[in-house]
């Protein structure tokens, strides 16, 4: 597997662990339909949280959040509307980013709530 994406899946196993110990009540990991795909579905309190995880690694040069651009926000928008749909989710939705700056068996956390919205650039 190509580290890349072996690096995405410990950045999500940790993410899910942040989430849990928080509270969040985990409804999907890695959701997909047709091209479709979330990396964490989770439910906050009242609202349905779409949260995507990026990962780096400590000396990658760019935040891990800056990664999710308008194009990528659109694409999870249109994504958690089939979620939503197809599961008749009748709860609030919120788009939130977790960042995962890993380093061996160091690591960080920054969750950002409420990153973007629908309808919103």
């Amino acid at each position: 597997m190509p580290e890349h994406i072996e690096l995405g899946k410990k950045g999500e196993l940790l993410a899910v662990e942040y989430l849990e110990s928080r509270g969040y009540k985990i409804l999907e990991n890695n959701w997909k339909a047709n091209r479709r795909e979330i990396d964490i579905i989770a439910v906050d309190n009242n609202e349905i949280v779409f949260i995507e995880v990026k990962t780096r690694r400590k000396n990658y040069y760019e935040d891990p959040e800056e990664a999710v651009n308008t194009k990528k926000q659109k694409y999870l928008i249109n994504a958690a509307e089939a979620y939503i749909f197809s599961n008749k989710i009748d709860l609030d939705a919120r788009f939130d980013i977790i960042s995962v700056i890993y380093d061996g068996p160091n690591h960080s956390i920054n969750h950002i709530k409420e990153a973007f919205s629908p309808g919103i650039n």
